[in-house]
């Protein structure tokens, strides 16, 4: 049974995405990383998987699609939540976060062949991941990497790479994290809710200002 996961925070105001403040406030952040959710939600679910799963930190609202199993996040680290993600699976399974709305389907499909890959991984611009794919999920692979440091994806990749995994690499993708990542991901992703949100955003602010 193969797995696809989206770890997530409930896009609510002051919890989420707090280094877009300023120049957005607190609800606007929210907002677009609501938007960023249900980009990110939507490219999943047109996926083929066994199981499409939310591991959610908070509730689930307006913007999850149907589908998807709701499941909360284990109490712990980030390492150890995605840990209890993968260890909850039965079989192979890839795992993305609610940071990279510029995900597509056709990204993500390759990275359910286990043929010829043991993990498949996939960078993130300021060098942490932004997928992790495992054919047999084993927590002892996550557990006790540094998250949110500039060097979480290496040492990720190290310790797969240690256990002797085949891995396979998908294309490297910049996390929404700050104001100019916002502006560089809605300039690829045109079309998309987040981009269109942004657009919004920005024109109401530039507006404001005149």
């Amino acid at each position: 049974m193969t797995t696809l996961l989206v770890i997530a925070k409930e896009p609510v105001p002051g919890r989420v995405k707090t280094r877009l403040t300023p120049p957005f406030t607190s609800e606007e952040s929210a907002a677009l990383a609501e938007a960023a959710l249900a980009d990110t939600l939507t490219a999943v679910a047109r996926v083929p998987a066994d199981r499409h799963v939310l591991v959610l930190d908070g509730k689930p609202g307006a913007w999850l699609p149907s589908g998807f199993d709701v499941v909360p996040q284990a109490v712990g680290g980030l390492d150890v939540r995605i840990a209890a993600a993968f260890a909850a699976c039965d079989g192979p399974a890839l795992l993305v976060g609610m940071d990279t709305p510029q995900v597509t389907p056709a990204l993500l499909a390759p990275a359910l062949c286990w043929e010829t890959y043991d993990a498949w991984f996939g960078r993130a611009v300021d060098g942490g991941f932004w997928a992790l794919g495992l054919a047999a999920p084993d927590p002892a692979l996550l557990l006790g990497v540094p998250m949110s440091r500039p060097d979480t994806g290496s040492v990720q990749y190290e310790r797969l790479r240690t256990a002797g995994l085949r891995i396979g690499t998908l294309p490297v993708l910049r996390d929404v994290d700050t104001a100019g990542d916002a502006r560089v991901v809605a300039a690829e992703t045109p079309g998309s809710r987040f981009a269109a949100l942004h657009s919004a955003l920005t024109a109401m602010r530039a507006g404001a200002g005149a």
